[in-house]
């Protein structure tokens, strides 16, 4: 009996050993495992085609850049340590446990700020379309991004630092957890969930109530526009696609989110690594999203897998 159970075990030697887990289905894994290369490789068409095409550089696109970057990582990084120790101990240590958990949180962070970012820009886009090119420009966003990465990192840095310099005495050996104060746990929801989801949903509920009375003046005026209106008519109609489009990635995000920060209040780990990967999967239909909606995204994508971005001057052709 001995043997068997130290066997379960993952450092047989130490009292304090935590058990092995059960072994995953191996055809789950290798689709699991599919999504993450999937995701990777979409996600750095998205970055390829923004960075590189010098038509796609405006203040919204480049904060589509900073969620491709973010779901990049996804794909990159929390997804294929999710698949490899959800079957097998931890073995690399408390300090790389410390810092996988610091990369953890800050790309599911920036993922939820980059939504915010992006509500606040169509916001700005719809609701005050005059003041939209002063208030937003294309140096501001560069800042804003910015400063918003380096604040995700600082604060969950500040957030796990208790848990972090305790993480001997609450764990058992071969396991990657942290443990919050309820408190800590408390303000860390309503500062990183609560607040930012609220944000994004009183935003685009105003986006929507201010596109539709537009839509409708425009249908009611249309017949006494002048030589010059339908620029701008086009111009809106542009900003209308946009918000739409973004706000199609805003609903699937709210859905493939929700559930996660729910099942936080449960212990089925069973639940908990679906709803874990229901998040996770919104990395993978975010590009699938773009290429749907935007033909920008279909034709950059044909110019990257033909390589036809390695001739000159490639970076000034017409994509939109």
């Amino acid at each position: 009996m001995e043997t068997t159970e130290g066997a379960e075990l993952c450092f047989p030697l130490f009292n304090n050993s935590c058990r092995k887990p059960q072994s995953n289905n191996m055809l789950v894994s290798i689709l699991l495992s599919f999504i993450s290369l999937l995701t990777v490789a979409l996600n750095l068409l998205v970055i390829i085609s923004i960075s590189h095409f010098r038509q796609l550089h405006s203040p919204t696109n480049l904060l589509i850049l900073s969620l491709a970057v973010s779901d990049f990582l996804v794909g990159l990084l929390l997804m294929p340590v999710d698949i490899l120790f959800t079957q097998a101990c931890w073995f690399l240590g408390d300090f790389m446990c410390a810092l996988y958990h610091v990369i953890d949180y800050t790309i599911i962070y920036a993922s939820i700020g980059n939504m915010v970012l992006i509500s606040i820009d169509r916001y700005l886009a719809i609701c005050d379309p005059l003041h939209y090119n002063t208030r937003v420009t294309l140096d501001k966003t560069k800042i804003c991004v910015c400063l918003f990465w380096i604040c995700s990192v600082l604060y969950r840095i500040l957030i796990l630092m208790d848990s972090l310099i305790h993480y001997d005495s609450l764990n058992c050996y071969g396991e990657c957890v942290v443990v919050f104060h309820w408190i800590t746990g408390s303000v860390d929801l309503v500062l990183t969930i609560i607040g930012p989801i609220t944000v994004i949903i009183v935003l685009y509920m105003r986006v929507f109530v201010v596109a539709v009375s537009q839509a409708q003046a425009m249908r009611t005026h249309i017949a006494s526009v002048t030589q010059q209106r339908p620029v701008g008519v086009t111009a809106k109609k542009s900003e209308m696609k946009a918000a739409r489009t973004l706000g199609v990635v805003v609903v699937v995000f709210l859905i493939c989110l929700c559930p996660l920060y729910i099942s936080a209040f449960t212990v089925e780990s069973t639940s908990s690594t679906f709803v874990t990967w229901l998040f996770f999967c919104n990395s993978f239909l975010n590009p699938l999203i773009y290429a749907f909606f935007y033909t920008w995204f279909r034709k950059s994508m044909k110019l990257i897998v033909t390589f036809k971005i390695l001739h000159p001057d490639s970076c000034d052709m017409t994509i939109l």
